[in-house]
């Protein structure tokens, strides 16, 4: 069996006397769409925040591609292939939709963002931000500055950044976040494209795009894994019913 791409062992964060992660384990294998999915409150954004480098664990380890990473900044870890898109959109609104692209090309080779006036006009930038731009469906748009794309635009324009890294693995942090229903199942069917392509960590509140999507899932309460499986094990786990009494309760069924 495959080595997983990203290995968390034992992995400990608290605020203050608020638990956010408990001695959490956790894999994803490669190629594979992991969700993640709980109530408000119960850690995920500060997981992801803890895989790529924004928050440090209190104890335990993450591993990516075999490597120990636990130590390594955002950057460093961007740079070693893992990708993260944010749950509130954070693209340069006063830039194009091809600047924010090309951006990404240029500060992942390592140049620094003094240089981008000379290097706007980069084919070397534009030509790969472009087919980055028409693969994630907004290749008619690039023109457009991010300010005036509409939401679910861009959304989709921070995964085009995030691609722009040359990730080994997505972490997306909630990338329907505020989308209507044509611009979730259009988000939906592109991340089934790459499908294979990246392996994903998916946090993800609308079950529908959880349940098209994930091979696996991991439901989180209180920062504590409470089940992993398979959509169709989730769904018939009656400690994942308990623990999403009420409306979340009713989307799982």
């Amino acid at each position: 069996m495959a080595e997983p791409i990203l290995r968390v062992e034992g992995l400990n964060k608290s605020f203050g006397g608020v638990v956010a992660t408990h001695n959490l384990d956790f894999e994803v294998e490669p190629g594979e769409i992991h969700a993640v999915i709980g109530p408000n409150g119960a850690g995920k954004t500060t997981f992801v925040a803890q895989l790529s480098g924004m928050l440090k664990p209190d104890s335990g380890r993450i591993f990516f591609d075999g490597n120990d990473v636990t130590e390594l900044s955002a950057p460093a870890r961007s740079h070693a292939g893992l990708a993260r898109s944010f749950q509130i959109t954070s693209v340069f609104r006063n830039f194009t939709a091809l600047q924010n692209v090309a951006l990404s090309i240029q500060a992942h080779s390592g140049h620094s963002f003094r240089m981008w006036k000379p290097a706007a006009t980069d084919a070397e930038l534009n030509d790969p931000a472009q087919e980055i731009l028409e693969q994630v469906g907004l290749g008619a748009r690039s023109g457009i500055l991010a300010a005036n794309l509409a939401h679910g635009e861009q959304r989709q324009l921070e995964i085009a950044m995030a691609l722009a890294t040359r990730p080994r693995m997505l972490l997306l942090d909630e990338p329907t976040a505020g989308m209507g229903p044509e611009d979730t199942q259009r988000i939906t069917q592109f991340l089934a494209g790459l499908k294979g392509t990246y392996s994903m960590l998916l946090i993800e509140h609308d079950m529908d795009t959880v349940f098209a999507l994930a091979d696996r899932i991991t439901v989180l309460v209180y920062g504590r894994a409470i089940a992993t499986g398979t959509p169709e094990a989730i769904r018939a786990n009656d400690e994942v019913r308990a623990a999403y009494l009420g409306e979340e309760e009713a989307e799982i069924a």
